[in-house]
């Protein structure tokens, strides 16, 4: 905390000068300007707060479903004539911002200088409240406001523009891996690439390690994000690459999953790190680190950057990337990323219109069971999740199965947000040969009157989750897709041109859907609440297509269609569904074969790279 001359100082019961006495691990700035800090962590059971705010007025802080004012659950303290206060408050749906009955917030420190206000303050995560909302590991949208005066006897006044909202996730465990100011760093960084005046653009750019002459550990990786592209740039994930090249591929960048992108481009297929917007720096635990330098370490990597132009602005030049910070003192175990969810294809589909649709992907249990089995045994231990999804995704959890019973959850975010996503780090759970994944997201499409379909746009959607684990094996993607043709024969399709020689392939029969893709199909289809509610079961029970893929892009044996294992259940459902029963196609499924053809015709977007 700043050392600002002190005018008015109140220390409550137990607490000590300067705060509370114990240092809060989480900081970060509310506002643009640098006049409103929060700082936040655990204190006996209970979270606490202190709010550090550039005004000698009230300070106001909360939580909102939304970001918005209404229905939020609000706190307002300062000091007015040497005396602290803090109330509780809450607003109901009209935004009337009404004294809560239940007071859920204990002051515990409060301190007024000629310019800055501090509030330290701490509740439960569940107070039992109405009017409270709980906090949990899902994000938080916590909000702000303050003003120059204090809060008066009709209330606190209208903050004006003195307000906003971010955010969080309250419930990280501590970061105690401090770096040392001397631990080296080197920066994998684009250089003054054009952005296009379009809504999505993906951006690639292959980078040589820095030559290591023994095995070191990467132990934290930041984002570089060029000031002012803080909402221009929405993922980089990092790519390893195969090891047979020139550095003649490093001479230029090039727009990702274009026709005429280099041909190398397409030999990074493992995914080592991934940042999305939002998130900030990552530290590996202190017995994990990302190996470098070795032979089954990459050489050459692929850093791919999704630029979100939704303006169309023109003109736009980005030096943004990833800075990975290394040592020579190894530990105990290399860190390996697995990709599950669901396998981004245009075969992912959501109906237009719905306030709740859910999609699965599987990591199947006879993926897990031969690719552990080979590898490791005694199985491996997850310690960060990252859970990902586009502007449709409301909620999403990955799930973890041993023979039929379900575990506690890897990961969850009920509350998702678009802007806001990084990885959770977990109390480490272990992965068994045999064990299943699922990654269930929820959507709403109700402001969309055309199907929202599974691809690379931030107006497409996806269902992912990138597992950080320890020890590293060889398996990088353990994804599935449904079966297409059976979603097909709900609208009442029929027959499909064959062979296949066009990506969307063509609709033969019925008549009102001759000859039309099977897209425009699906979207000339009468999409109603009912129907959409109909296709989310029929779906969530078809057979799936799977992948399970090694570090250099093959395949373990288990591939092909799979039915899902009927004794999951899915708790969120009004009724229990029989999964793995579905009516036969009339035209038989889609292969992997058939699917991997399509990809060769640039049917499937992205097996290559599976991000937004």
């Amino acid at each position: 905390m700043c050392r600002w001359p002190l005018l008015l100082l109140w220390l409550l019961p137990g607490a000590a000068a300067g705060g509370s006495g114990r240092p809060l691990p989480h900081r970060t700035l509310l506002d643009p300007e640098g006049k409103y800090w929060l700082n936040w962590g655990p204190q006996g059971g209970r979270l606490a707060f202190r709010l550090e705010v550039r005004t000698a007025g009230y300070v106001g802080f909360g939580f909102s479903p939304t970001g918005a004012m209404a229905a939020a659950d609000i706190v307002v303290g300062g000091v007015a004539h040497g005396r602290p206060y803090l109330q509780d408050y809450f607003t109901n749906a009209n935004r009337e911002l009404k004294k809560d009955a239940q007071q859920d917030y204990h002051l515990e420190y409060a301190m007024e200088n000629s310019t800055h206000t501090v509030i330290e303050f701490t509740r439960e995560l569940h107070t039992c409240d109405i009017n409270d909302k709980s906090i949990t590991e899902s994000t938080v949208r916590v909000i702000w406001a303050y003003h120059h005066e204090d809060v008066g006897k009709a209330g606190p006044k209208y903050h004006a523009s003195n307000r906003g909202t971010k955010s969080l996730r309250l419930l990280n465990p501590e970061k105690t891996n401090v770096l040392s100011t001397a631990v080296p760093y080197f920066d994998l960084v684009n250089q003054d690439v054009p952005i296009p005046n379009k809504g999505t653009t993906y951006w690639c750019q292959m980078f040589k390690i820095p030559v290591l002459q023994e095995k070191h550990h990467v132990i934290k990786v930041e984002p570089v994000i060029q000031r002012g592209h803080e909402n221009l740039v929405h993922h980089i994930l990092l790519y390893q690459c195969s090891s047979n090249f020139s550095d003649s591929v490093l001479d230029h960048g090039h727009e990702c999953y274009h026709p005429n992108m280099p041909d190398a481009f397409l030999t990074c297929e493992t995914v080592i790190f991934a940042w999305a917007i939002g998130g900030e720096g990552f530290s590996y635990p202190p017995h994990v680190g990302l190996s470098l330098g070795t032979p089954l370490d990459p050489h050459y990597v692929l850093l791919e950057v999704h630029y979100d132009n939704p303006t169309y602005k023109e003109g736009l030049i980005d030096n943004s990337g990833l800075r990975l910070f290394h040592t020579t003192d190894i530990r105990k175990y290399d860190a390996g990323v697995i990709e599950a969810g669901l396998w981004v294809s245009l075969f992912h589909t959501i109906p237009p219109g719905l306030p709740e649709f859910r999609s699965e992907g599987h990591c199947t249990l006879e993926c897990l069971e031969e690719a552990l089995e080979a590898e490791k045994p005694s199985g491996i231990h997850v310690f960060a999740v990252l859970l990902h999804a586009h502007l449709a995704g409301r909620g999403i959890r990955l799930r973890h199965f041993r023979k039929g019973e379900e575990m506690r959850l890897l990961a969850y975010d009920e509350d998702f947000d678009f802007n806001f996503q990084e990885f959770q780090y977990l109390e480490e759970q272990t992965i068994l040969p045999g064990d299943n994944l699922i990654t269930e997201c929820r959507y709403n499409t109700k402001d969309r009157a055309r199907m929202t379909w599974g691809g690379l746009s931030t107006r497409n959607e996806m269902c992912l989750s990138y597992l950080l684990y320890y020890p590293r094996i060889n398996l990088t993607r353990c994804a599935s897709i449904p079966d297409i043709m059976e979603q097909l024969q709900f609208i009442g399709v029929k027959e499909i041109y064959r062979p296949v020689t066009t990506w969307p392939f063509i609709i033969k029969s019925p008549k009102q859907y001759k000859n039309l893709s099977f897209m425009d199909a699906m979207n000339k289809f009468k999409w109603t609440k009912k129907e959409g509610v109909a296709f989310n079961k029929l779906v969530l029970s078809l057979p799936v297509n799977v992948r399970c893929s090694k570090t250099d892009n093959a395949e373990w044996s288990i591939q092909g269609m799979t039915a899902l294992p009927p004794e999951i259940e899915r708790p969120y459902k009004a009724e229990p569904l029989v999964c793995g029963a579905s009516s036969s196609s009339l035209h038989g499924k889609v292969s992997v074969q058939l699917l991997l053809c399509f990809l060769a015709l640039g049917c499937i977007l992205s097996t290559v790279h599976m991000w937004p």
